[in-house]
C-alpha cells in the first residue's frame, strides 16, 4: 500500500510535469493546404514582360498597399492575385488605355516573401520561400534541430483570410510565404 506522503509527492510531481508542456496542447491543428496557388502580397518581386512593348517590361515589387505601378499601364492592384490573374489584369489595363490591342503579358515571380523560423533550430531567422517547402525542409534550411528540440513539436503562425492564426503542424505540413514556424523545446 502506498503511503499518504508518497501519494502527495507523486501528485505534485505529476502536476509539476504538466506545467512543463510546450504549449502545443491547446493549439488547434493548422488547416492543411495542398500547395495552394501562390497569391501575391506586399514585398513580392515579379518580372513582367509585355511582348512588343519592352518599355513596360521590367522587375517590379508589390508595394505596401498591394499595388504594382507599371510604366504606361499605371497602378494595378496585385495583392491577392495569382500570377495568371496579374497577367490578365495587366493585359486588360493596357487594352483599356489603348496602349496595345492584344497584349501578350508574361509574369514570373523573382523573389517571394520569406518565411521565419524560431525556437530550437540551429540558425533561427528569415529564409527565402520556395514553392512546396515542408516544415521538415524549412527546419533543414535553418540548420536542423538543436539538441534541446522536441522533434515534431511545431506550430505555424500564418495569415488566413486577413487574420493571424496559430496552429499545430507536423513535419509534413507545407508552409506558405510569410509563415512563422516555431520549434518547441523538450523538457526531458
Amino acid at each position: 500500500m502506498i503511503s499518504r506522503k508518497s501519494l502527495i509527492t507523486l501528485l505534485l510531481a505529476f502536476f509539476a510535469l504538466g506545467g512543463c508542456s510546450s504549449g502545443l496542447g491547446s493549439l488547434p491543428t493548422l488547416p492543411s493546404s495542398a500547395a495552394p496557388e501562390y497569391r501575391l502580397a506586399p514585398g513580392d518581386e515579379v518580372r513582367i514582360f509585355v511582348y512588343g512593348l519592352e518599355a513596360a517590361s521590367n522587375t517590379f515589387t508589390v508595394n505596401d498597399e498591394g499595388v504594382l505601378t507599371l510604366p504606361l499601364a499605371g497602378p494595378i492592384r496585385a495583392e491577392g492575385l495569382t500570377v495568371a490573374n496579374l497577367e490578365t489584369a495587366i493585359g486588360n489595363q493596357l487594352v483599356e488605355r489603348s496602349i496595345i490591342n492584344s497584349p501578350n503579358v508574361n509574369v514570373q515571380p523573382v523573389a517571394l516573401r520569406p518565411f521565419y523560423i524560431l525556437g530550437e533550430v540551429r540558425n533561427p531567422g528569415e529564409y527565402q520561400y520556395r514553392h512546396g517547402l515542408s516544415v521538415l525542409s524549412a527546419i533543414s534550411v535553418a540548420g536542423g534541430y538543436t539538441f534541446r528540440a522536441s522533434d515534431g513539436d511545431v506550430s505555424i503562425t500564418r495569415m488566413i483570410d486577413g487574420e493571424r492564426v496559430t496552429g499545430r503542424a507536423d513535419e509534413a505540413t507545407l508552409i506558405q510565404p510569410g509563415d512563422t514556424i516555431r520549434v518547441y523545446e523538450r523538457w526531458f
